[in-house]
């Protein structure tokens, strides 16, 4: 079984079909949740929607609409809001990271802790199966969090979202190690590659060309449940080589 080689610039990619759930402010959605070392990317493919945000910034609410492109950085919550069929295509920085550890979700404080968040993010039901009921119950518990976080700001309470960034700094902690390994291998990775590439060119030597090369990856047959709705990831496909054909 052969994997294939980086999408471009070593980036993550994703389809995404926003939950259609109801929460409990009358919205129907996903998860808000924030990435600490990564910026991602929608681009809108079908339907209507909105992506509520909270970072130093403010509280914002940004209209999504078919052809649309919003992107992101790190420390930026972000929610997505279906508002009619909404589909977008998730590009992710490092290796797609932001499906793969870099990500907390915005649930109340007390399942915060490193003790309490990983049951309130799991999937698994009793059976340990991944379970739509659990990815809804995750994601109610993540609305009731940024609910209150948003509050607090428009009060003028700046530090509840500071307090909530402390909480995840410490729960990503050790996963560290690991993120810094796929920046290299990925990322960096490809942008040395190219630098090396650029001074080949410079004294005219094109020797890479003739590792030129195209794959391609069909839509991935199987849906996952993520945190904003239910997910088709390219990047396991890519790395497994499977469901997968270079030509």
């Amino acid at each position: 079984m052969t994997s294939f080689p980086d999408f471009p610039g070593a980036v993550g990619l994703s389809q995404l079909e926003v939950y259609p759930w109801p929460t409990a402010d009358d919205e129907h959605g996903g998860s808000p949740h924030m990435h600490l070392a990564c910026a991602e990317c929608y681009v809108v493919v079908s339907g209507r929607g909105r992506l509520e945000t909270l970072n130093h910034h403010g509280h914002t609410t940004t209209e999504l609409h078919p052809g649309d492109t919003v992107w992101f950085t790190p420390g930026t919550i972000h929610r997505a809001i279906n508002d009619e069929d909404l589909r977008v295509i998730v590009v992710m920085q490092n290796s797609g990271l932001p499906e793969a550890g870099d990500a907390v979700m915005t649930f109340p404080s007390e399942y915060l802790a490193p003790e309490t968040y990983p049951d309130a993010a799991s999937l698994l039901d009793a059976d340990g199966s991944p379970s739509p009921e659990r990815a809804q119950a995750r994601r109610d518990l993540a609305v009731e969090g940024f609910g209150e976080l948003t509050r607090q700001w428009r009060r003028g309470n700046r530090s509840a979202y500071e307090e909530f960034c402390t909480a995840a700094v410490r729960l990503v902690q050790p996963r560290l190690d690991a993120w810094e390994e796929t920046v290299n291998d990925g990322a960096l990775a490809a942008a040395q590659e190219a630098l090396r590439q650029i001074s080949a060119l410079r004294r005219g030597d094109f020797n890479h060309l003739s590792e030129a090369a195209l794959s391609r990856i069909a839509q991935p047959p199987r849906q996952t449940l993520g945190m904003c709705g239910f997910l088709r990831a390219y990047d396991p496909v890519r790395r497994a080589g499977t469901s997968a054909a270079p030509q």
